[in-house]
């Protein structure tokens, strides 16, 4: 169902980035021209599903990131055969929690060392400014079809109010020789609710390689395929995959605008050959945009270097730095926006359509307060990523090395209004936020002393 829901509460995508409140999202998808969904995010088991709980069945790897995300570094390996989503499932229910998991390197499709390693890269030229280098290299024997599909789409919030709200809208930008102009633009659309100030981003551009078409659509739910009814809206957030796995080229919108956009790229790759993306995210109107994204990206690269050669333990080996750096890149690229407002959870967005009575009772009713919008550090995607204390007291010990007010910021947080409870309480963890645990807080607050 997700590839046809709206993009409302927190977004997820492929080595995915956003802004401080996650309007705007850059994001890439894939298609190796077998697969029967397009590939916009990791798959993963519930509990229900997987051998052991629920487990993300993929292989990514977060290869490097500072502090400031001034460079970010991500590896996604993409198989070249139809990813086995049945099969995953049904080997691991029948499996009954006896035994190993039914990994996807069990499936056989990585053989012959049939897969793309798919490198995404982000470099700052300043805080606003990201230059973006996608290279795929097929590791396999033979040529491979592929898609590549950078995506940019705004986080829906304003279809749940009555009357709806304006979207915001991405549209072609002005043209720019040799390059592809996506325009976003938040100008006169819906604002942030829950703010105690206006925020809006006003007008970014991503440009992008000339060799790509634009595809637009709207991050509207496609109410026809999931629930049997008509769709208010006439295009819906699963277009792109509409028309390039099933066809239906008419699933996007022919004007040329929406709120969700993609530029499609489709390569044939040798074998041990590649293909490279240069693109380039900023509030700028640039001339020569894609000229320097090499450069920028090789510079800072080599700020990292020179940082992490700081951080480093002296009498290490470097086989000993490259874990503590791949760390400490696990840790920062798992930083995300933590959206979730408890009471507005339980009511339901919209009066007139309300949630199943039976949610109130799930869980966290004794914590309508909560009310987060903060930037935290979150659990790994191998398990659902969600908020737990102990996690992220535990994550603000390494932390403290390479960010240190950050660590404390995380720890003080807990203790907001937005979070803590008037009891006095620490919230657990988003299962169940009333659970006890041990008081691990205390050793992040040593650890950031």
């Amino acid at each position: 169902m997700a590839r046809s829901k709206a993009y409302h509460w927190g977004e997820d995508g492929i080595a995915a980035i956003c802004d401080r409140y996650q309007l705007p999202v850059f994001g890439l998808a894939l298609r190796n021209g077998k697969d029967p969904i397009l590939k916009e995010r990791l798959f993963g088991l519930t509990p229900g599903e997987g051998n052991h709980g629920e487990d993300v069945k993929e292989y990514y790897f977060y290869l490097d990131n500072t502090p400031t995300h001034s460079y970010m570094k991500y590896l996604y390996k993409y198989p070249q055969a139809a990813y086995p989503y049945s099969w995953l499932i049904t080997e691991n229910r029948n499996r009954a929690g006896r035994g190993f998991e039914f990994e996807l390197i069990d499936a056989g499709i990585f053989d012959e060392r049939r897969y793309f390693d798919v490198f995404v890269e982000y470099a700052k030229t300043s805080s606003e400014d990201v230059c973006i280098r996608i290279k795929a290299i097929d590791r396999g024997p033979e040529p491979a079809p592929l898609h590549l599909l950078p995506h940019l789409w705004f986080r829906n919030i304003w279809s749940w109010t009555d009357p709806p709200g304006q979207p915001s809208v991405i549209s072609d930008g002005p043209g720019v020789d040799g390059a592809i102009i996506l325009a976003a633009d938040d100008t006169g659309a819906a604002h942030l609710k829950n703010l105690p100030f206006e925020y809006q981003l006003g007008k970014r551009y991503l440009y992008a390689q000339a060799d790509g078409r634009t595809l637009f659509t709207d991050n509207e739910t496609n109410a026809q395929r999931l629930y049997g009814l008509p769709s208010v809206y006439r295009y819906t957030k699963d277009a792109f995959h509409r028309s390039i796995v099933n066809g239906e080229h008419d699933a996007v919108n022919p004007e040329r605008r929406g709120s969700k956009a993609c530029i499609h790229y489709e390569y044939m790759v040798a074998p041990g050959g590649s293909v490279t993306l240069r693109l380039r995210l900023t509030p700028d109107s640039l001339s020569a945009p894609l000229q320097d994204v090499e450069g920028i990206i090789a510079q800072r690269c080599s700020e990292a270097d020179e940082f992490y050669s700081a951080v480093k333990p002296p009498k290490a080996t470097d086989d000993e730095k490259g874990v503590q750096r791949q760390a400490f890149a696990g840790l920062l690229w798992t930083k995300q926006i933590y959206l979730f407002d408890v009471d507005k959870w339980l009511e339901g967005d919209d009066s007139k359509f309300r949630p199943p009575g039976s949610r109130e009772w799930i869980r966290n009713r004794h914590w309508r307060h909560l009310n987060s919008m903060r930037v935290l550090s979150m659990p790994d995607k191998w398990e659902y990523p969600w908020f737990a204390a102990w996690d992220l007291a535990f994550h603000t010990i390494p932390f403290a090395l390479i960010d240190p007010e950050f660590a404390k910021e995380q720890l003080f947080l807990m203790l907001f209004e937005q979070f803590q409870h008037p009891s006095g309480q620490i919230p657990a963890y988003e299962w169940e936020f009333s659970d006890l645990n041990p008081p691990v807080s205390r050793l992040g607050r040593l650890a950031c002393l």
